[in-house]
């Protein structure tokens, strides 16, 4: 959650053909696994709920992974004046679920002011929630609390007690606690604004003696330093941590809270020793950041969940759908939370693409006689490629075809007024309206083979299909693996 300019202070520191529409949530099958010799439909392919914007008006999304089968969700409301938490079976129940206040702030006096940026943690038992608070006199005079609740449902106001303030080495501007536990240890990573370094907030983490209070010696780990994380505020704040593969990686967020507003990513070997900054590698670019073609501004202040397969990493943010605000960004109510799938690659690394925007859910298709590629386009055109870290660039979703009843077309993601077409045998993916006489070009039919795979009969021409070849895709007769593909 980043400030306004005015506190100087702070300056020394898819849809497929059996889908309807957009996916409101999963059914049972979705994590049950494959079923033998039945395809998976595209919303079990994917995974993860397309309902977006998930809430509305609640930003700094945090939802828990599943406690006893109950997905719970935090986040600021616009009011800045109290923690609400509301929860479901499933990431898209949180949609709909009821809302409980659990806290609300003091009229007067400590923590009476800005109340931002709630995690809900559960450690040992009981339930913890990280928040940061002003006071009555100065809304921005922000610190790090605690509240501790030991019933077994955080919905319930009456288990909250207030542990208070987790001290750091410096009284200074302090906000976006998050915890995690690894290798026997448990830490506190933070943003916090230290004296005699001329940035907004920099990260920091330590160990933790107790879930309210830090035992080691604050050590940051990155600071604002390249042009990405410096637009209209020097900031790194909003720390969220997974531990996958190896590695521990810690995303956060950067710059003003406007459509600048994105995530870079910083990584460490699992096995390293957290509390050395040296341990830490900041990827050099922003790993998530405003698309203006899914309308899809200022994406940031992340927390990871769990989809319903136990499996599927969810990324769980807030963004804006229009640009221009007016005003101070910090007090415009329409940061949304959203959530989307969290791919990986080949690495071990994390990809997470563009904030993906409405519609159904999403696939990527690799050749069954190349299924360690993707298809792609590139420069519009489409091609089989390995290793790509464009996830975007890879990701496709089935929708109604352009052509009309029992045809379907693939759109682009992250270009989404562009279809797959046929142009003069080349495979690209263009603009085309539904009922143009190019329609029949992006139109398809999906033909079902053996092992779950599919093939992609051109609409107008039932002897041409997709086809890999060699990298390129191109439109031939049906050849066996070369004109199946299966979906991931």
């Amino acid at each position: 959650m980043t400030y306004p300019m005015s506190r100087r202070v702070l300056l020394r520191g898819g849809l497929g053909v059996a889908a309807t529409g957009m996916v409101a949530g999963l059914s049972s099958a979705a994590t049950a696994g494959p079923r033998p010799g039945v395809a998976r439909t595209d919303a079990e392919v994917y995974g993860v709920t397309t309902v977006d914007p998930l809430i509305t008006q609640r930003a700094d999304p945090f939802i828990t992974r599943p406690v006893a089968g109950t997905y719970y969700f935090t986040g600021s409301v616009p009011e800045y004046d109290r923690i609400v938490v509301r929860g479901a079976s499933t990431i898209a129940g949180l949609a709909t679920a009821a809302e409980s206040v659990i806290w609300r702030r003091p009229a007067s006096g400590r923590m009476a002011g800005h109340i931002w940026a709630p995690e809900l943690h559960r450690i040992d038992g009981r339930w913890y929630v990280y928040f940061a608070a002003g006071d009555s006199d100065n809304v921005f005079r922000i610190r790090m609390y605690v509240l501790e609740s030991g019933l077994a449902d955080p919905r319930d106001p009456a288990g909250w007690t207030l542990r208070g303030q987790i001290a750091t080495e410096w009284d200074d501007f302090s906000l976006d606690a998050t915890t995690f536990a690894h290798a026997g240890r448990r830490y506190l990573v933070w943003a916090q604004a230290e004296p005699e370094i001329a940035v907004n907030t920099s990260l920091y983490i330590a160990e933790m003696n107790t879930p309210w209070s830090i035992r080691t010696k604050p050590v940051r780990i990155a600071t604002p330093t390249r042009a990405w994380e410096t637009q209209g505020f020097a900031v790194n704040e909003g720390p969220a941590v997974l531990v996958r593969n190896g590695r521990v990686f810690l995303t956060f967020s950067a710059s003003a809270t406007d459509a600048r507003y994105c995530m870079g990513l910083l990584t460490a070997d699992a096995g390293a020793n957290l509390l050395d900054n040296r341990s830490w590698v900041k990827t050099p670019d922003p790993v998530f950041a405003t698309w203006e073609q899914t309308r899809r501004y200022g994406p940031g202040h992340n927390s990871f969940t769990v989809a319903e397969d136990g499996v599927t990493d969810v990324l769980v943010y807030h963004a804006r759908d229009y640009r221009d605000i007016t005003g101070d960004p910090l007090y415009d109510p329409n940061r949304h939370t959203r959530v989307q799938r969290l791919y990986w690659h080949g690495d071990g690394s994390p990809l997470f693409g563009v904030p993906v925007g409405e519609g159904g859910p999403i696939v990527r298709l690799s050749p069954a006689d190349a299924r360690t590629a993707y298809v792609r386009h590139w420069e519009y055109v489409l091609r089989v490629d390995s290793g790509v870290r464009e996830l975007a660039d890879t990701q496709f979703r089935f929708v109604p075809g352009l052509a009309g009843a029992g045809t379907e077309s693939l759109r682009s993601v992250n270009f989404p007024d562009r279809y797959v077409r046929v142009v003069d045998g080349t495979v690209q993916i263009v603009p085309v309206a539904a009922g143009s006489p190019e329609a029949t070009s992006a139109s398809f039919r999906r033909v079902p083979r053996d092992g779950g795979g599919i093939s992609l009969q051109l609409a107008g021409d039932a002897t041409a299909y997709l086809r890999h070849d060699r990298g390129r895709l191109i439109v031939g007769p049906a050849a066996g693996d070369r004109t199946t593909f299966l979906l991931s």
